[in-house]
């Protein structure tokens, strides 16, 4: 499986029998998608900066709150809890939220547990609070945590959640990489998860080459190419 960042929270996994896009917002990949294709996209939350003009007219996700680049339009489109099947890849939609005050200050969304070549990925979108006992069970094991930061959870917390999932690899995505506070809550986070990572151009891996222990990674954001 091939796992590739495009800047904030947009993140994509090329597997074998299906390529999933998560979170591709036209404000981090603009209206037409620069060319991430995929047969499955999923939405953490609604589009915060939603699309004006005519490129407001394109096919939208369920919700209807957030415009598809005009690359992915034929995408399968998932943006809420529940298990799906799509081209024989399986996905579960689990209920979390922006903040820690159940969605009352930054609102809902979903994280999404993606099944792909045989390892269980999954990304937290802009998720602002630990999990309960509820959730992981919900979540199951998982090999691939794509976490964010530099937003609502602080970095010592994007570390505990980590210990709560204990993934092999760690995928940290930071929500504004140019942003001093970021930069900072990139540094402490990997401070807390014992040490900076190389940065690489993306994450190729197999349920076979998954380390012993985990790793934290940082991708190069193919947003900015």
């Amino acid at each position: 499986m091939e796992l590739t960042w495009y800047g904030r929270t947009c993140v994509r996994l090329r597997g074998r029998d299906a390529v999933v896009v998560a979170d591709p917002y036209p404000s981090i990949v603009g209206p037409t998608g620069r060319g991430i294709t995929g047969e499955i996209v999923t939405y953490s939350h609604p589009d915060d900066t939603p699309t004006t003009g005519k490129a407001a007219k394109g096919r939208r996700s369920r919700d209807g709150s957030t415009v598809l680049p005009s690359s992915l339009d034929q995408a399968f489109v998932l943006d809420g809890p529940g298990e799906y099947e799509v081209k024989d890849v399986l996905l579960t939609g689990v209920r979390t939220y922006r903040d820690d005050a159940k969605g009352a200050t930054r609102g809902k969304q979903t994280a999404f547990v993606v099944e792909l070549d045989q390892m269980h990925t999954i990304h937290l979108g802009e998720i602002g609070h630990l999990l309960t006992e509820e959730k992981l069970a919900d979540i199951g094991p998982i090999d691939i945590a794509c976490v964010p930061v530099g937003g609502s959870l602080s970095p010592q917390k994007a570390a505990e959640l980590i210990a709560q999932l204990d993934p092999r690899i760690v995928v940290a995505m930071p929500l504004d990489e140019d942003a001093p506070d970021t930069k900072e809550a990139l540094a402490t986070f990997f401070h807390e998860m014992g040490g900076e990572p190389a940065v690489q151009p993306k994450l190729s891996i197999s349920i076979s080459q998954l380390p012993a222990e985990t790793t934290t990674v940082l991708l190069e954001s193919r947003g900015k190419v």
